[in-house]
């Protein structure tokens, strides 16, 4: 199994920026302890991030034939982006839509999420560990996707 962590504007300043919203782990730190949550259970993982909507389209349909799943933190561009909304419809893969702060007690604009409704699932305001919350998240459904798959094969 093939999981691709895609990381939104900004977060490559985690651990520098607002600290007391976002917490002082850098994101690097973050993808050293994904990739330990994925080696524990035999999973692939990948990791990018991009300041630029079109490269988050981009690296979301790259993922379609080579990723099981998706955890995407689209930072901002969660509240703004019908592209990335519509990037995640076509490829029609699981995906994790993770913030490390909580959404809805923070500014108005950013209580509406426009990809949540095409995901497979949101994680929200549980800090870092939110990531491995979605991570998680993402191999249980694809672990179900794949036992549904085989029953319809037999």
């Amino acid at each position: 199994m093939k999981i691709m962590v895609i990381q939104g504007p900004n977060l490559n300043m985690l651990g520098l920026r607002e600290t007391a919203i976002y917490g002082a782990m850098k994101m690097e730190e973050i993808h050293e302890q994904m990739k330990i949550a994925a080696s524990q259970n035999s999973v692939e993982i990948d990791f990018f991030q991009s300041n630029f909507e079109g490269e988050i389209v981009d690296k979301i349909q790259e993922c379609l034939g080579t990723f099981d799943g998706i955890v995407l933190n689209a930072g901002a561009y969660t509240h703004t982006s019908v592209a990335i909304r519509d990037a995640i419809s076509a490829v029609a893969l699981p995906v994790i839509e993770v913030h490390i702060s909580n959404i809805y007690r923070r500014e108005e604009f950013r209580h509406k999420s426009l990809i949540a409704p095409v995901c497979a699932g949101s994680i929200v305001g549980f800090g870092a560990f939110g990531y491995h919350l979605a991570l998680m998240g993402v191999l249980q459904i694809c672990d179900q996707l794949e036992k549904l798959k085989a029953a319809n094969n037999n």
